[in-house]
């Protein structure tokens, strides 16, 4: 660990040493089961918390990042030489006003789904099925099956990247896009999301999750780990038919392997390390590059020491 010691007493006291823990493997935190050792692993479990860390990482210049559910993170085998921030307590509630959910950024969208139905709001079904927290959906806009969050978020609460103040987004100022929204190059953090949706039958709704859920597991390969889409969808096409139509099913490098169940994931069939799939990652985009003329680009977030 290269983490100042007087830096690790200052985050214990504010979050207890439970919540404060070095050398983390990131293996047990990302949905590839894959990555190294981060220095320090520090849970914030309500908006006091959170500032005052991100204050103290500010002040003394730490290297740091926010995980949700990492399901969109590929970790270095060598670790995360920093910080890696988790939230947890307070961040994971959910509430009901009239037709609109009030949602703390580490609930689970599956949870939110959940929780949606069973009030008889809908909307929300297009996302049920993605392994992330609310809090990530919106750093990325996540979208599934023809819906996007930009779809259905109104406001986001955020966190400035210093710890210093607390603001709120319009949907319009979050600049959602495919895959990306504003808060990527600000550093600010999500706490809560406020998403509109409308009352139905909740048995309809939860016969639409259904449908999607058996549509997801009959076409994608849930069984393994992985996170997800691996490359982005490319202008002009997609991702997994540029790889198929170039023979790449089932390449393997290691324990990384491209799906022969579909091709837009690269899997973890056992044993994989980052090194693996960086590998199978570049040679998909060079034969796809040298058979389409498209340059596939990463959705995956790489992560770590080396990059």
């Amino acid at each position: 660990m290269t983490i100042n010691p007087e830096i690790t007493s200052k985050l214990q006291a504010i979050l207890t040493p439970e919540r404060c823990r070095a050398d983390e493997a990131m293996s047990l935190h990302t949905s590839f089961r894959i990555g190294g050792p981060a220095d320090l692993w520090a849970e914030a479990a309500n908006e006091e918390e959170l500032k005052a860390v991100l204050r103290l990482m500010h002040d003394y210049d730490v290297p740091h990042m926010l995980v949700g559910n990492g399901s969109n993170l590929l970790v270095s085998d060598r670790g995360y030489r920093g910080v890696m921030i988790k939230l947890a307590g307070d961040f994971e509630q959910i509430r009901r006003e009239d037709n609109s959910l009030i949602v703390g950024a580490a609930k689970l969208l599956s949870g939110v789904s959940a929780f949606a139905t069973q009030n008889g709001l809908a909307g929300f079904e297009f996302a049920s099925g993605i392994p992330g927290s609310i809090g990530g959906a919106m750093f990325m806009n996540a979208g599934a099956y023809g819906g996007e969050m930009k779809d259905i978020v109104r406001s986001v609460r955020l966190v400035s990247a210093d710890g210093s103040e607390n603001f709120e987004y319009s949907n319009e100022e979050m600049g959602f896009g495919y895959r990306t929204s504003a808060i990527q190059s600000t550093g600010a953090i999500v706490t809560e999301v406020t998403i509109d949706l409308t009352e139905d039958d909740p048995e309809e709704i939860t016969a639409r999750v259904r449908e999607l859920a058996n549509k997801r597991n009959s076409k994608q390969p849930v069984q393994f780990p992985s996170a997800g889409s691996t490359f982005k969808r490319p202008v002009g096409g997609f991702a997994a038919a540029l790889i198929e139509e170039a023979g790449l099913k089932g390449l393997t490098v290691g324990g990384a392997q491209v799906s022969e169940k579909h091709s837009g994931f690269v899997i973890n069939i056992g044993g994989a390390s980052c090194d693996d799939v960086i590998e199978l990652m570049k040679q998909v985009q060079k034969i796809v590059l040298d058979k389409s003329g498209i340059t596939l680009e990463p959705e995956v977030r790489i992560i770590g020491e080396e990059f």
